[in-house]
């Protein structure tokens, strides 16, 4: 089964296995980081073509379609949302 669920950690915390174990664990879910830098400002950019083309109703899944592909760091603990 996919999981609905996901999260992108990008950032300096992002290269801490540990940090993102623990947010895995908690909301028991995978997570996933993106090597790019200065992702905040890519996001940022994102946002930005996407408030451009706004008026022709394209979704901010086509813009940012060529963004890098996450890649999973760590999956939740087996029993972690029990705790």
């Amino acid at each position: 089964a996919v999981p609905r669920t996901r999260i992108l950690a990008t950032g300096g915390a992002s290269h801490n296995k540990k940090i993102l174990q623990v947010l895995s664990d908690v909301f028991n879910a995978p997570v996933y980081t993106i090597d790019t830098a200065n992702s905040a400002c890519l996001g940022s950019a994102y946002r930005a073509i996407h408030g451009l083309v706004a008026e022709r109703n394209v979704p901010l899944a086509d813009v940012v379609k060529l963004a890098p592909e996450p890649r999973l760091a760590v999956t939740p603990t087996t029993g972690a949302e029990e705790v």
